[in-house]
């Protein structure tokens, strides 16, 4: 199945069976399918027998926590020394949903070079950087890390180990990376997978209304006025854009994840080809590119303009401030790509 065979996958065991610390870590900012990647692979692995720990660059988005095993993924961030000692004992590091070092994040991308740990990259963007992992698992036509760790633990012959506590994380990654299974890289496996992790006791109705109806008062009103007040729309490049500063953002109390989806929202205006969103973030402006049809690449832009990249219809960057000349910007790059 994949990029899975049963050489490769011996090798993986070999690795495993070698190593007494075992961290799994995932790309800064965290969403849906580093988050649900990282506690499947980490409750899998527990359930193996071995000594597995989860270190991230920062703190999950508050959407995420009621996921089990979530208050143990220590963060660089707010537990600096715990995972600055875990990432230099580890004999094996687990690199999830991230193709290069620098996607960890300046803090922690130096503990993870200087590591002598082997280290073994399980993503599905594109360009990964395989130089830097000792091993490399990467399929950028697959919809998510998390639909890849399933199929790890299929191709293992441990199918029979697939519960509602190792199943539930996994489902609620491949649920959120796929638009809730509408973008394209959805495909008739991933629905097989997810036939499997319900028939293993994953509640899949209570992952989508822990991810999606759980909304605060404070959530609801920022995101209506990013929708009302904040939104242009660029007809003749058939863009819609939304930008937040970080004084509005804290107008409404913003918490991380309470933008997530946003870019989305902007896509489904009838007539918009493309969507960016905008928003000021540690000193940088930080931006999310959608877009729909084969022709209407956003990786590209994101790579050539904006210090970032992904997948065709889904990508990101980032900028210096302020935030209106990151916005100029993209502007100016449509219109040359155009």
């Amino acid at each position: 199945m994949g990029i899975f065979n049963a050489d490769n996958i011996q090798q993986l065991v070999n690795e495993l069976n070698k190593a007494n610390k075992i961290v799994i870590t995932a790309h800064k900012s965290p969403d849906g399918d580093s988050v649900g990647s990282t506690l499947g692979l980490y409750h899998f692995l527990k359930s193996m027998g071995y000594d597995a720990t989860m270190c991230h660059p920062d703190p999950a988005p508050d959407f995420l926590t009621w996921l089990s095993g979530a208050s143990e993924i220590k963060s660089w961030q707010q537990d600096n020394e715990i995972s600055t000692q875990l990432i230099a004992q580890a004999d094996l590091i687990f690199c999830l949903d991230f193709n290069a070092p620098g996607r960890v994040g300046d803090d922690m991308k130096q503990g993870l070079m200087d590591s002598s740990a082997t280290k073994i990259m399980i993503d599905h963007h594109l360009d990964p950087d395989t130089a830097f992992f000792d091993y490399s698992f990467s399929d950028s036509t697959c919809c998510s890390t998390s639909q890849l760790i399933v199929e790890l633990i299929l191709q293992m012959g441990a199918e029979n180990k697939l519960n509602a506590l190792i199943g539930t994380p996994l489902y609620c990654g491949i649920m959120t990376d796929t638009g809730s299974f509408r973008f394209s890289s959805t495909s008739p496996e991933t629905h097989e997978i997810l036939a499997k992790l319900i028939r293993s006791g994953v509640n899949h109705a209570e992952v989508h209304e822990q991810v999606y109806d759980t909304n605060t008062i404070d959530r609801i009103k920022l995101r209506g006025f990013a929708l009302s007040e904040k939104m242009e729309i660029w007809e003749d490049l058939q863009t819609a854009v939304i930008s937040l500063t970080e004084e509005e953002m804290k107008r409404y109390n913003y918490k991380k994840g309470d933008t997530e989806g946003l870019v989305n929202v902007a896509l489904s205006i009838i007539g918009m080809k493309r969507a960016a969103y905008f928003s000021e973030s540690e000193g940088y402006v930080k931006i999310s590119f959608r877009s729909k049809g084969e022709d209407n690449p956003v990786n590209e832009i994101a790579a050539n303009y904006f210090e970032g990249g992904g997948h065709k219809n889904a990508a990101g960057g980032r900028h210096e401030l302020p935030i209106q000349s990151a916005i100029d910007l993209f502007k100016k790059a449509l219109k040359h790509e155009k």
